[in-house]
């Protein structure tokens, strides 16, 4: 379940409830609410203590409140997180009005230390208490975080959903949610008018509910499962890694087991895009079928620990960098502060020169960029520019290394490594996107050198269409399946050793294509579902040898239509661009050339 970026985990489906048989030796699974809507229920009198305050609120003392709206909330899933702004503008709105926010933590992973703390760090104006065990949760029928209830005077509960439809599973609208669900419901109590739409879906992680686990059982933790996370989740879901959670302990997994019974299920992690049908990689993260098997098999049989002396020893990670430590190190001269709001147009790409000092040619192996301020550095690409020669992007060997959501750290092989002449100096282009909050940023990238002399030069090319760069093509309005491509024809044998398709909200697929001189034709990437908070770099198992003469295709479809969740305005044509509401169409890929000199 290895992911980068906390805003790129989007999320997650509706539950189906699980009937286990007891027995002797066996536990039941932990009981989870039923399908039926709790619209329309009485939620009776509860009393929860506020970890941050040591206060206990009673809904009984909250009587006189003419609406109280009730959200169930973690404090380490992407969505519940990017809804807090949301939740603190409510709250600000309505408070006046009479209604009562409260926030609910039922998560059994979550402390009162850390649910007091998470609401001091977001600025959380209303109370969220603590629900021991999940009763509360249990008695409201609450799944997921955040979800949100609204009780009328009384205690019945007429609106039970989602806060609005602003996030969602892999996506995130632009610009306003197209209904806000639950500011819809409270109007319509203050209204003293029944609630016109009382139940919506909700996307969100599932409540880690309190569970007895089974000591024993086919699969273990200890044996099998903390083999497999170790293996194939715990590269970023540890603590200081762009996983929203750690993975890293049997509680942590038995804690998230319900979470990885659906996004396993559901294929949705390890995230992977590229069409199994066509090429190898280096860094397929699949889940091979026993292990997905093992995965499934150990919720279902209520999360066995097994004998601790099986546990693996601990996996150790490099620390603060995926390559390893860095050579050297360059940081960004001076800090950015970020704007808690974009300026109309967006924040501007910023172009920061940093001179390497290089006394001699460097040959760089591993290459890694570092934002400092995460949330709302967008992406970073570092260009090369040699001495008394201008920057160039689009020259073959001009990029050293970037990063966007997804995982993209430059890892060569021994043997090949790309150059950094004497001299040189790196672009920093630095793409930020606001949040709601101002931050301040000093990124950085890291470079390990080849230990030796390489045998082959890595160049990085990017191939586009030169009219739609120009803004003579563009992207109709309303076109659901709008195709675009480009070409690159070699002019001397190549071996291609890594892809990286980009596009922005409307992208839908990719594909990269060789047309050999012989004119036949061999897909070597399809990516037929893009993903824009996913856009990870596929590192060819083995270099693809390309003759000269060989044409390098790719191609692209666009939704820039309103079935688009993601689509910031689907009435206007679309042409390339900067900013994520504008459109690119890239084709990046890495290779040698065959036989030349490094």
């Amino acid at each position: 379940m290895s992911m980068r970026r906390a805003s790129l985990l989007l999320l997650f489906g509706l539950v189906i409830a699980l009937v286990r048989p007891s027995g002797e030796g066996a536990e039941k699974a932990p009981a989870r609410p039923t399908d039926k809507a709790p619209v329309g229920r009485i939620i009776d009198g509860f009393r929860l203590e506020d970890p941050r305050t040591a206060k206990v609120i009673a809904l009984a003392d909250l009587k006189d409140k003419k609406a109280i709206a009730v959200v169930f909330l973690g404090t380490e899933c992407p969505i519940n997180t990017a809804f807090l702004p949301v939740l603190i503008d409510l709250h600000k709105a309505y408070h006046e009005k009479g209604v009562q926010f409260l926030g609910i933590n039922a998560n059994r992973q979550d402390s009162p230390a850390r649910v007091a703390e998470h609401a001091r760090k977001n600025g959380v104006p209303f109370p969220v208490v603590k629900d021991p065990g999940n009763k509360i949760a249990d008695k409201f029928g609450a799944r997921r975080t955040p979800e949100a209830f609204v009780l009328a005077p009384g205690g019945k509960v007429v609106y039970q959903g989602r806060i609005d439809d602003q996030f969602g599973l892999d996506y995130k609208r632009a610009g306003k949610p197209t209904r806000r669900d639950l500011a819809c419901a409270l109007d319509e109590v203050l209204a003293v008018k029944a609630v016109s739409v009382p139940r919506t879906p909700v996307a969100g992680c599932l409540i880690g509910r309190a569970r007895v686990a089974k000591a024993r059982g086919a699969v273990t933790y200890a044996k099998q499962v903390s083999r497999i996370l170790q293996k194939n989740c715990q590269e970023c879901h540890r603590p200081g890694q762009m996983g929203p959670m750690a993975l890293s302990t049997y509680d942590d997994a038995v804690s998230w087991a319900e979470m990885i019974r659906e996004v396993v299920s559901e294929r949705r992690m390890p995230p992977w895009y590229a069409d199994p049908k066509h090429g190898k990689w280096i860094n397929d993260r699949r889940l091979t079928k026993a292990d997905r098997e093992a995965l499934l098999a150990w919720v279902d049989d209520g999360t066995p620990r097994g004998d601790d002396k099986d546990l693996p020893a601990a996996r150790k990670f490099p620390e603060g960098w995926t390559i390893g430590t860095p050579d050297v190190i360059f940081k960004l001269p001076k800090p950015f502060t970020v704007p808690a709001k974009a300026p109309k147009g967006g924040v501007s790409y910023r172009y920061v020169v940093v001179p390497t000092n290089f006394k001699e040619d460097k040959w760089v192996e591993r290459a890694e960029a570092r934002p400092g301020a995460a949330e709302v550095v967008h992406h970073i690409l570092v260009f090369i520019a040699e001495p008394g020669k201008r920057i160039d992007p689009g020259r073959p060997g001009a990029t050293l290394v970037g990063t966007a959501p997804g995982e993209m750290p430059l890892l060569l092989k021994p043997g090949m490594a790309k150059k950094v002449a004497a001299g040189s100096r790196l672009i920093f282009q630095m793409h930020y996107t606001p949040n709601g909050k101002e931050q301040v940023d000093q990124s950085m990238i890291g470079l390990i050198f080849a230990k030796k002399p390489p045998t082959q030069r890595v160049l990085t090319l990017p191939i586009h269409d030169g009219w739609f760069m120009a803004r003579f093509k563009s992207i109709p309005a309303g076109a659901e399946n709008h195709k675009m491509e480009c070409t690159h024809v070699f002019k001397q044998d190549v071996r291609i050793t890594a892809f990286m398709p980009h596009m922005h909200l409307r992208g839908k697929d990719f594909l990269f294509e060789a047309i050999h001189p012989d004119g036949r034709r061999e897909v070597l990437l399809s990516v037929p579902r893009y993903n824009f908070n996913w856009q990870g770099i596929y590192n060819a198992a083995e270099p693809i040898k390309l003759a000269k003469g060989s044409k390098l295709r790719c191609v692209a479809h666009f939704d820039n239509s309103a079935k688009n969740p993601s689509n910031p305005d689907p009435t206007i044509s679309v042409t390339w661009g900067d900013q994520t509401w504008e459109e690119m169409m890239v084709g990046w890929i890495d290779y040698c050339v065959e036989d030349a000199k490094p």
